[in-house]
């Protein structure tokens, strides 16, 4: 099942919008991270960024074939060999990875789903105790060049309570600004 206005624009246009290993810097995801989960890799972005970091494996799930076959190129091309991406519909049927084995979940610009908080649970039930789930957004602002439409676009506040309803732990030090369109805030599990 796609996520409600998913469609992604050209890449150029895309990879534009962000700095990858900057928001993962800022995020704290940058050192100590051996595991990974990407809930809708896209263009891998973040996916090889992230590749970069982890000391093991990042599973880039998307629903979109065309999508992982970008990210399999790029790990190829770049020389990346702990990426695993993988066509998933990770909202209908979960990411299939094992309870409590991840270190962090990315939730980059999906929380616009219908469901936001199931997808919230199904990162807490992989990710091991104390392990991290970040969460990325398009600012509540209807000037950003992308983005959800407005009426179903989280608010930072909406996505902090959606976090806490799954199970999650938040502490305000932990809500970023990530110019120039975005927010960002990091979750702990238990």
């Amino acid at each position: 099942m796609k996520v409600r206005d998913s469609g992604m624009p050209d890449e150029e246009m895309w990879s534009g919008f962000f700095d990858p290993a900057t928001v993962l810097k800022v995020l704290g995801l940058h050192q100590g991270i051996h595991d990974l989960v990407e809930f809708g890799c896209g263009y891998g972005t973040f996916t090889l960024a992230a590749g970069g970091i982890a000391a093991g494996t990042v599973h880039a799930l998307d629903i979109e074939p065309e999508m992982v076959e970008v990210v399999q190129q790029k790990c190829r091309e770049a020389g990346i060999s702990n990426v695993q991406a993988t066509v998933r519909d990770f909202v209908a049927e979960g990411t299939g990875l094992a309870e409590n084995s991840m270190d962090a979940a990315l939730l980059f610009n999906i929380l616009h789903h219908e469901e936001p908080v199931a997808l919230m649970k199904e990162a807490l039930r992989v990710l091991k105790p104390n392990g991290l789930m970040a969460v990325i957004h398009w600012n509540y602002d209807p000037t950003t060049p992308r983005g959800p439409a407005m009426e179903i676009r989280p608010r930072p506040e909406q996505c902090i309570a959606w976090g806490e309803e799954a199970g999650f732990l938040f502490n305000e030090q932990n809500r970023y600004d990530l110019p120039p369109y975005h927010y960002g805030l990091l979750f702990r599990k238990p």
